[in-house]
């Protein structure tokens, strides 16, 4: 990856971490965009502390706000005159209660997949520029939760209703991974896929060489399990006992890896571990968006939607 600019959202643990890692151990320029926080400090001082020769930069960026995204975008595009090669939506959070972001969203829609939808667009005229003369890529990060519980992207998850969605559910649903928490979780993981099936598209649609692509993680061990038992969306027992079955950080996010450098990855090309769509571990492996969000009712309502959300339209 060496002469390559990269992107990666949400780094201070986790997949994020291992593939910022791997990337600079791969001599890529890498940007990371966390909100602010000591762990954030921490994890950007322990990278550079590993890579001293590698050119790093850290971005504040808090998905939970448009306003945040927009000026981390911006930076963005001063420290990267050369184009960005691969922008990584990684950054994630899951089951969370209903709660309102500072511009009406819910925390988990607006975090996981609004806020890099954004971003995305105001990324793309430098992944052009990187397609001029090289590859560029745009890598989502779903989730195995995209099939449960619902395999239909719905128009209410992406309007300003955050903290009307639903409530937070019961222990019973909660731990049975059920209930209006996980269905938010759901849509927004549903969200990240059909955001790429329609960049697939309408990037084809445009001649554009830009590549989209996507990756779940199966079940990886890492700081997301812990936040969702804080926030009460699992059971501590429970997760204890489930994660016995879970695969490392650093082999969940071969996905997004294989996405952001395997020289013959292919736009539409989705990655996940093991031998099936919902295979919880094993090697990451290519396999066909999925017909439920990679059709066009779907692809349409994710954009006009999202359009509606930003305040703006994202043109190709």
């Amino acid at each position: 990856m060496a002469g390559r600019t990269v992107v990666i959202t949400g780094t201070t643990s986790g997949t994020g971490r291992a593939a910022a890692t791997t990337l600079a151990d791969l001599g890529a320029k890498v940007l990371v965009l966390n909100r602010a926080s000591t762990r954030a400090t921490d994890s950007f001082a322990e990278l550079t502390a590993a890579f001293p020769d590698t050119e790093l930069h850290n971005v504040e960026c808090d998905l939970q706000s448009f306003e945040s995204t927009a000026a981390a975008a911006a930076i963005v595009r001063e420290l990267c005159p050369e184009g960005v090669h691969v922008v990584c939506n990684n950054a994630g959070v899951m089951a969370l209660g209903d709660v309102a972001t500072v511009d009406g969203f819910d925390i988990q829609m607006q975090t996981n997949h609004l806020s890099h939808f954004l971003l995305t667009k105001e990324l793309l005229p430098l992944l052009h520029h990187a397609a001029e003369t090289g590859d560029a890529r745009i890598v989502n990060h779903s989730s195995v939760a995209r099939l449960s519980p619902s395999k239909t992207l719905q128009a209410k998850f992406l309007e300003q209703k955050g903290g009307d969605l639903g409530g937070d559910g019961t222990s019973i649903q909660n731990l049975m991974f059920r209930g209006p928490r996980w269905l938010r979780y759901n849509q927004s993981k549903l969200a990240n896929a059909a955001f790429t099936a329609a960049l697939h598209h309408r990037l084809s649609a445009s001649n554009s060489s830009i590549k989209a692509l996507v990756a779940h993680p199966g079940l990886a061990n890492t700081h997301l399990q812990k936040t969702s038992v804080k926030e009460g969306g699992m059971g501590s027992l429970f997760t204890n006992a489930m994660m016995r079955f879970s695969q490392s950080a650093e082999d969940g996010s071969m996905g997004i890896l294989s996405c952001m450098c395997l020289p013959d990855a292919t736009s539409g090309q989705f990655y996940g571990p093991g031998t099936g769509s919902a295979a919880i571990k094993g090697e990451a492996k290519p396999f066909a968006l999925e017909s439920f969000y990679d059709n066009a009712a779907t692809r349409d309502l994710l954009w006009t939607k999202s359009e509606a959300a930003i305040g703006g339209p994202f043109p190709i």
